[in-house]
């Protein structure tokens, strides 16, 4: 059974529907961020970068959504587009959401939402390049069911985990402007596969507040560290 090391943040999530979708037997593994359990040896042996989501699939350890993505595609052969030319579409957009949806929304969060300093160019630049990327995406599902065309694959699942969570990265009328990324995300919804993955949040009590103590977990260049 493949141990799924997790919280509920975008990245784990695109992994827990991702499990579920393909019907692999996994143990889902906790990491309370907020409360530093992410820099314990123990899970520092699993990931040493110190974030989740990981799995150990036997004697197989990866870490890093989108890997994990390509990984479990690998392993089981399902949703995976068939043919050369789609498979480097699959590989360039997936890429997208790994170097570009992921990190500008990531940042344009801890920004908007998070820095106890302001940062008003930091937010300015952040926030555009987030909605920047997002319009892309919705350009591109303009016409298309799925990110690749009429064929749901891992790269739809990539966006999914972090389409959740548009409003609080742009706010709440931020769908407005993405209509088709909106569409995705509803459909992507209805799917059982996803309630399931959505059902975790039942699962584990995760901390929510963002105290002094979770900050100096969650934003450890705010008090020094390396």
């Amino acid at each position: 059974m493949i141990r799924f090391f997790y919280n509920l943040s975008p990245n784990p999530m695109k992994v827990a529907l991702c499990l579920e979708e393909m019907g692999l037997p996994y143990e889902p593994v906790p990491v309370d961020t907020r409360k530093g359990e992410q820099f314990e040896p123990a899970y520092g042996a699993v990931n040493p970068n110190g974030k989740v989501p990981a799995i150990i699939d036997g004697d197989v350890t990866v870490f890093d959504s989108n890997a994990i993505l390509l990984y479990l595609a690998g392993k089981t052969g399902q949703f995976l587009p068939e043919g050369e030319p789609v498979r480097g579409e699959m590989l360039s957009w997936l890429m997208f959401v790994a170097t570009g949806i992921g990190p500008f929304s990531g940042q344009c969060v801890h920004f908007r939402h998070f820095a106890q300093d302001g940062g008003a160019y930091a937010t300015e630049r952040y926030t555009f390049e987030a909605r920047r990327h997002w319009g892309i995406l919705d350009e591109r599902l303009a016409g298309r069911a799925y990110v690749l065309g009429e064929t749901y694959t891992i790269v739809d699942m990539a966006v999914w985990g972090w389409a959740r969570m548009v409003p609080f990265v742009l706010g709440e009328d931020a769908f407005a402007g993405l209509p088709n990324v909106k569409r995705l995300l509803d459909t992507i919804n209805a799917r059982p596969a996803a309630q399931a993955a959505e059902a975790l949040k039942g699962r584990h009590a995760f901390k929510a507040e963002m105290d002094v103590e979770a900050r100096g977990f969650m934003f450890r260049a705010a008090r020094g560290a390396a």
